[in-house]
């Protein structure tokens, strides 16, 4: 799967309290709620053995690198 492959996207309800949570571990690590949900659903596969070698990775954190400074 290419980084620009078409992800899935996926309805899911939480308790609010457990939202709050996540929310601000997710802050503390400088991720979004979703990209915190995902790290978590990646790490718990992984150490359950179920984690498909065929996932991507997931992408860097932060803004993508632009290219050279544009030239004057």
């Amino acid at each position: 799967m290419s980084p620009r492959a078409e992800r899935k996207q996926v309805l899911l309800r939480l308790d609010p309290a457990v939202h709050d949570a996540l929310a601000r571990w997710a802050n503390d690590e400088l991720r979004s709620a979703n990209a915190q949900i995902e790290f978590l659903l990646r790490r718990a596969l992984a150490d359950a053995g179920r984690l498909p070698t065929s996932a991507a990775p997931i992408p860097p954190r932060g803004r993508p690198r632009g290219g050279p400074p544009p030239e004057e």
